[in-house]
C-alpha cells in the first residue's frame, strides 16, 4: 500500500490568493477611509464626505468577512490532501510492519497535524496579506509614515525569526523530557513494591531525579526564549504606536495630515500588531507541535541488524567474584561493605549469616547489580556487573515473593523467553517441592489468585520461576524464610545440585549454612569465610549463631 501523492492543483492556492486579497481590502481600506474621512470630510467641514469615507470602511468589512468565510473552505481543501497522505502511510506501515503506534497515529497525531497545518496557513496568510494592505495604506496616505512605521517591524520580525529555529528544539527537547518523566513514574509506580524488597530505593530515587532534573532544565532553556519572543512582539507590534506619536510634531511639520496619521495609528494598533501576534503565537507554538507530530509520523528508521545475543558464561571463570568492593548508603555513612574480596567458583554453594542489618541483602542487591560499590568490582560469571545486568547470569529471589495474575504456567515462565514444556515444569515443580501446590490448584494451565495464596506458598512459586530460568548464578535473600526447614532444606537442594548452577543464600536458619560448602560470615568490616566446621573453631560469632536453638541471626531487612 503506497501513499497517494499530495496533489492539491493550482486552483486552491490561486483561490486562496483570490480570498484573501479580498479579505485584505478592508486592512487598506480601514486606515486610508478614516484618514479620508477626516482630512475631507469632518475635518474639512463636509460631513457627508465623511460618512461616505466611513461607509465606504464598513462595506470594506463586509467584503471582507465574506472572503475570510471562503478562506476557510480553501485551507481545508489545502491540508485535507495532506492528512490523507499521512493516514495512508501510517496504515500502511501498521499493516505492513505492524506498528504498535498506527493507532494513535491514526486517531490523535494525524488530527493534531492537519489542526496544526491548517492554523500556521491561516496566521501566515492572514500576516502577510494584513501586511501588505497596512503598507499599501501607509504609502498611499504618506511614505513618511513607512520611515516611523518600518523599521520596528522589520526589526521585530527579524528578531522573532532568529528564535523560531532555537525555539523548535528546546520545545522538542521539553517533551521529550516530559514523556521520559512520564514513562519513569509510569514504570516505577507499579513496581514500588518490588524496588522496597530489592532494597534499590536510591537506585531508583536518583534515576528519577535525574529525569525530573532534566524536564527542569529543558524548561527553563525553553522559558528563556519564550522571553525573546516576547520581546520580537514587543519591538515589531507595540513599539510602532509609541514612535508615531513621539514622532507626530515632526510629521505634520512635514505634510503629514492629522487624518493620515490617525490612518496610520488605526493601521498599526487594529491591522498590524493583531496580525503579529497570531504570528508569533501560532509559529511559535503551533510551528513546533507540527514539527514534532510529523517527525513521530515518520516510518521508523531502520533497526540494522539483530541485536548480539546475551552474554554467556565465561570458561573458567568463577560464578561471582567480589574486589576490593566498598559499598555505603551515603558519602558520610560507615561502609556496609568494605575492601570485600569473595569469590564463588561455578557450581558452588554459599550461605551468608550475620546479625540483623550488617548488610547481607546489601551484599545480594550489590552482587545483583542494583546497588553500584563505591570502590572495587563485582563480576558475574566473568562478567561485569553493569554489562550483566541485562544478561541471563543471575536471578535474584527477595523475601517477597511475588505472584501476577494468571495460569501457574505462565508464573513459572516469566523469566524464559518460550513457554516451558510441561515434562520441564513439572520436574522442576517436583525438585523445588511445588508438586503438591500444583495438584491442588489443577495442573500447569490452573488460575493462579495471588491473594488466596500463603506467604510460603507465593514463596515456592518465586523459587520454582528462578530455578527454571537460564541463569548460572541464584541468589536467595531470605527467599525460604515463610517455608518450614523440611521445604526449606528441599528447595536449596535444588538449587545447589542444578545442572551448572551456583547458589547464594542469605541464611535464614542455622541449617542453611551447615547444607552450604562455604560460609561467610559477616561482621561489620570484619568477614570470615569457610567450611561449617572450620568457622565452629575460628569464629565466635558463628558460634553464637550456631549455639543449640539460635537461628542464623537472620531477619528480614525492611518489615513489607
Amino acid at each position: 500500500m503506497t501513499a497517494p501523492p499530495l496533489r492539491t492543483g493550482r486552483a486552491v492556492p490561486v483561490r486562496l490568493v483570490c480570498w484573501s486579497l479580498l479579505e485584505a481590502g478592508q486592512t487598506f481600506l480601514l486606515g486610508y477611509a478614516l484618514a479620508r474621512a477626516l482630512d475631507a470630510g469632518f475635518l474639512a467641514g463636509d460631513a457627508r464626505t465623511g460618512l461616505w469615507w466611513l461607509a465606504a470602511a464598513a462595506g470594506a468589512v463586509v467584503a471582507g468577512a465574506y472572503g475570510t468565510r471562503r478562506v476557510y473552505g480553501v485551507v481545508a481543501d489545502l491540508v485535507e490532501p495532506v492528512r490523507d497522505r499521512l493516514v495512508a502511510g501510517v496504515v500502511a506501515r501498521g499493516v505492513r510492519e505492524a506498528d504498535r503506534g498506527a493507532l494513535s497515529g491514526l486517531t490523535q497525531q494525524a488530527e493534531i497535524a492537519r489542526d496544526t497545518l491548517a492554523g500556521l496557513v491561516l496566521v501566515s496568510r492572514s500576516f502577510v496579506f494584513t501586511a501588505a494592505g497596512a503598507v499599501t495604506g501607509l504609502c498611499a496616505l504618506a511614505p513618511l509614515l513607512l520611515l516611523v512605521v518600518l523599521p520596528p517591524l522589520l526589526a521585530g520580525l527579524t528578531l522573532f525569526a532568529a528564535t523560531l529555529r532555537p525555539l523548535a528544539r528546546r520545545q522538542e527537547a521539553f517533551l521529550a523530557a516530559d514523556e521520559a518523566l512520564a514513562a519513569e513514574l509510569g514504570a516505577v509506580g507499579p513496581a514500588l513494591r518490588d524496588v522496597t524488597a530489592a532494597g534499590a530505593e536510591e537506585q531508583v530515587a536518583a534515576q528519577t531525579g535525574r529525569r525530573v532534573d532534566a524536564e527542569f532544565r529543558a524548561a527553563r532553556a525553553l522559558a528563556r526564549w519564550s522571553v525573546v519572543r516576547v520581546a520580537a512582539l514587543t519591538v515589531g507590534g507595540q513599539l510602532p504606536p509609541v514612535l508615531l506619536l513621539a514622532a507626530a510634531p515632526w510629521l505634520l511639520a512635514h505634510g503629514v495630515t492629522a487624518g493620515a496619521l490617525v490612518g496610520a495609528l488605526a493601521y498599526v494598533t487594529q491591522s498590524l500588531l493583531p496580525a503579529l501576534q497570531n504570528l508569533v503565537h501560532g509559529l511559535g507554538t503551533g510551528g513546533t507541535r507540527l514539527t514534532v507530530v510529523l517527525r513521530r509520523l515518520r516510518p521508523p528508521p531502520d533497526p540494522g541488524p539483530p541485536p548480539a545475543p546475551a552474554a554467556e558464561a565465561t570458561a573458567g571463570a568463577p560464578a561471582l567474584s567480589f574486589s576490593a568492593v566498598t559499598f555505603a548508603y551515603g558519602p558520610a555513612s560507615t561502609p556496609v561493605l568494605d575492601g570485600l574480596d569473595l569469590v564463588v567458583p561455578c557450581g558452588g554453594h554459599l550461605a551468608v549469616v550475620g546479625p540483623s542489618g550488617i548488610g547481607k541483602s546489601t551484599l545480594t542487591a550489590v552482587a545483583a547489580g542494583l546497588l553500584s560499590p563505591a570502590q572495587g568490582t563485582v563480576r558475574v560469571c566473568g562478567h561485569p556487573v553493569p554489562a550483566a545486568r541485562t544478561a541471563p547470569l543471575r536471578v535474584l529471589i527477595p523475601q517477597e515473593a511475588y505472584v501476577c495474575t494468571g495460569t501457574l504456567a505462565e508464573n513459572l515462565g516469566l523469566l524464559r523467553p518460550d513457554p516451558v514444556p510441561d515434562p520441564e515444569l513439572l520436574a522442576a515443580a517436583e525438585a523445588v517441592g511445588l508438586t503438591p501446590l500444583l495438584e491442588r490448584l489443577g495442573g500447569p494451565d490452573a488460575p493462579v489468585r495471588p491473594a488466596a495464596l500463603s506467604a510460603g506458598e507465593r514463596q515456592l512459586i518465586a523459587l520454582t520461576r528462578a530455578y527454571l530460568s537460564p541463569a548460572p548464578l541464584a541468589l536467595l535473600d531470605e527467599a525460604t524464610c515463610h517455608l518450614d526447614a523440611e521445604t526449606e532444606a528441599r528447595a536449596e537442594t535444588a538449587f545447589a545440585t542444578r545442572p551448572g548452577g551456583t547458589l547464594v543464600v542469605v541464611a535464614h536458619r542455622i541449617d542453611s549454612a551447615r547444607r552450604a560448602r562455604r560460609i561467610l560470615v559477616m561482621d561489620g568490616p570484619r568477614t570470615a569465610y569457610g567450611t561449617h566446621e572450620e568457622l565452629l573453631r575460628t569464629c565466635a560469632l558463628y558460634r553464637e549463631l550456631a549455639a543449640p536453638g539460635e537461628a542464623a541471626g537472620s531477619q528480614p531487612p525492611l518489615a513489607l
